[in-house]
C-alpha cells in the first residue's frame, strides 16, 4: 500500500499492510527548518516554505502523511486576533489578553476570512503538496474547533467563566464560531486535503468529560456531517473520561495524549473510532533516545492503536533521530510479528 492508502484505510478501520505512521499535528523542528531553508515564522506565512517544511515529514522522516499547518492560530489571525509571530525556535501565539469578542453578536467572519494571507497560506500549501505528493502520502489539513477559537477570541479565562456562568450564551457563541471551523475545513478539502485534524482544546486539565458532552458532542456530530473528509479530533491531556462520548461523534479518529494508556483507551473506544498516537513529546521524543521511542511505539502497536505518531505538535528542538525511529520501529515490529506464508 502507499502511505496515502494506508492512512485512509486505517482511518476507516479497514485492514492495512502495516500500521501507518501519521502526524495529525506538527512534526516540524528547527533542524528540519535549517535543512530545507524554511524557518519560522516565514514557514507559517509563505505557502512555498510551508509546503517545503511540511514535506520533510515524508521525505526526511518517513511518515505516511504530511500535515502543513504547524500552528493553531491561522484562523485566529484571519479573524482579527493580535499575534505574536516569534522566531524559528518558538511557535507563534495569539495575544489572548487582548480579546476581540465579548458577546455573541460580536462574532462575525470577515469577508476576507478565506483569502487572508494566513488562512490562504495553508490552502495554497495544500495545493502544492497535493500536486507533488498526493499519490504517495495522505495530505492532512487542520481546522480549529469552536472551543479553541473561543479561547483565542474571548480569552481563556473569560470564555471558561462564561461556560460556568451562562451555558446558553456559551452554546450560542460556539454555534456561531463553528462556521469558521466548517468554512476553513471545506476550503482545505477543496484544495486537496485527504483528511482534516480538528483540534478542539476542551482538555482534561480545564474541563470535564461532561463538559465535552454538553457543549461539543452535538457540534462535532454536525461537523462530521458537513465536512466531507475523514476528521481526526485532537484534544490534549487526560481524556479517558470523554473517550466514550468522542467515539459517538462519528469522527474517523481521535488523536490522543500519552497521559491516556493505549490499552485502556482502545478498550473504551472499541471499534467505533480509530485512535492516533500517542508517543510522548516532552519526556520521550524530546529528552530521551531512540530505544525509549521504540518502547512506546511497541506499546501502542501491542494495544492495536490504529495509527502511530507523536501525541501532539512536537517540541521544535526534537532530534530527527528520534522522529525517524517511529516509522523504523513500526516497520520492524510488523516484520517481527508477520505470519510466515
Amino acid at each position: 500500500m502507499t502511505g496515502r492508502e494506508r492512512v485512509l484505510a486505517a482511518l476507516r478501520r479497514e485492514p492495512v499492510d502495516r500500521t501507518p505512521v501519521c502526524n495529525p499535528t506538527s512534526v516540524a523542528t528547527v533542524e528540519l527548518m535549517d535543512l530545507v531553508d524554511a524557518p519560522f515564522p516565514e514557514a507559517n506565512r509563505n505557502p512555498e516554505m510551508m509546503a517545503r517544511l511540511a514535506a520533510t515529514s515524508y521525505t526526511e522522516l518517513g511518515f505516511d502523511s504530511i500535515m502543513p499547518v504547524f500552528t493553531i492560530i491561522q484562523e485566529s489571525s484571519a479573524l482579527g486576533c493580535k499575534m505574536q509571530w516569534e522566531q524559528k525556535d518558538n511557535w507563534p501565539t495569539v495575544r489572548m489578553r487582548e480579546p476581540i469578542w465579548v458577546e455573541p453578536d460580536d462574532i462575525k467572519l470577515p469577508s476576507d476570512f478565506l483569502t487572508h494571507n494566513d488562512t490562504k497560506c495553508v490552502t495554497e500549501a495544500i495545493k502544492i503538496l497535493k500536486k507533488q505528493y498526493g499519490d504517495e502520502v495522505a495530505i492532512i489539513g487542520k481546522t480549529m474547533g469552536p472551543w479553541t477559537l473561543g479561547y483565542h477570541c474571548f480569552g481563556v479565562e473569560p470564555f471558561l467563566l462564561m461556560s460556568l456562568d451562562d451555558p446558553g450564551k456559551t452554546k450560542l457563541c460556539l454555534d456561531r464560531m463553528k462556521e469558521a471551523t466548517v468554512e476553513y475545513g471545506k476550503a482545505q478539502i477543496e484544495a486537496g486535503a485527504d483528511a482534516l485534524t480538528l483540534p478542539d482544546h476542551a482538555t482534561g486539565d480545564l474541563v470535564s468529560g461532561e463538559y465535552y458532552k454538553e457543549f461539543l458532542l452535538d457540534l462535532h456530530i454536525e461537523m462530521v456531517e458537513r465536512l466531507q473528509a475523514p476528521l481526526i479530533l485532537h484534544i490534549c491531556g487526560k481524556t479517558l473520561d470523554r473517550m466514550d462520548y468522542i467515539a459517538q461523534s462519528g469522527m474517523a479518529a481521535f488523536h490522543f495524549d500519552s497521559k491516556n494508556p493505549p490499552s485502556e483507551s482502545m478498550s473504551i473506544v472499541k471499534d467505533r473510532i480509530a485512535l492516533v498516537g500517542n508517543i510522548n513529546n516532552p519526556e520521550t521524543l524530546f529528552a530521551k533516545g531512540p530505544e525509549e521511542v521504540r518502547q512506546e511505539v511497541y506499546r501502542n502497536l501491542e494495544a492495536n492503536v490504529n495509527l502511530i505518531g507523536p501525541e501532539c505538535a512536537i517540541p521544535l528542538q526534537t532530534s530527527i533521530e528520534n522522529l525517524k525511529e517511529i516509522p523504523k520501529a513500526v516497520k520492524e515490529w510488523h516484520r517481527d510479528h508477520s505470519t510466515p506464508n
